[in-house]
């Protein structure tokens, strides 16, 4: 575990975090995170940050939930236990998909947002009892804080942050993992 020399520079409102944002990116600063009481709108795309995958592994998971949803009804009701429900017979599944598809839908939605979940808990590393990386608690409140990593250049990063609207500005050590 290494430390290394971080700026913070804190904010009360989120638009002026987002021309902050974009002030420092023009400056060719690397942000290195911004923590928020709430998610700002269009903050990911001043930062720079590649656009998320996760809708992807949503549809992939929905596909496992549709097959498990297919293979299941097949098997219960077409060849485990086949019943003459109301004088419908059960010789194939195809003859009685339309009765199946409310299953196959819910399935499919169960699948995708439960798996969609765990993955994003897995990827963002989320766990319980886990400690909270956010600098200061206000920010679960009403600040903003953005950080960025010192290379030498505190003064010149001191004097641009507080252009920005900063209402506090710290440096600290950070421990990287």
């Amino acid at each position: 575990m290494s430390a290394s020399k971080v700026i913070q520079a804190y904010y009360n409102d989120d638009d002026v975090l987002m021309h902050a944002v974009k002030k420092v990116k023009a400056g060719k600063h690397h942000i290195e995170e911004v923590y928020c009481p709430f998610p700002v709108h269009g903050l990911d795309k001043a930062m720079g940050l590649a656009p998320t995958r996760i809708a992807i592994t949503s549809f992939l998971y929905g596909c496992v939930g549709l097959t498990v949803a297919i293979v299941m009804m097949n098997y219960i009701m077409i060849e485990d236990w086949p019943q003459d429900i109301g004088g419908k017979p059960s010789f194939s599944y195809i003859e009685n998909m339309p009765a199946f598809v409310p299953i196959m839908f819910e399935l499919t939605v169960f699948f995708a947002a439960h798996l969609m979940v765990i993955t994003f808990y897995l990827r963002s590393r989320l766990w319980p009892f886990k400690k909270a990386e956010n600098p200061d608690v206000r920010t679960t409140d009403d600040h903003f804080v953005m950080e960025i990593e010192v290379h030498g250049n505190e003064n010149e990063l001191k004097e641009l942050l507080a252009d920005t609207g900063a209402v506090e500005i710290n440096i600290s050590e950070k421990n990287s993992h």
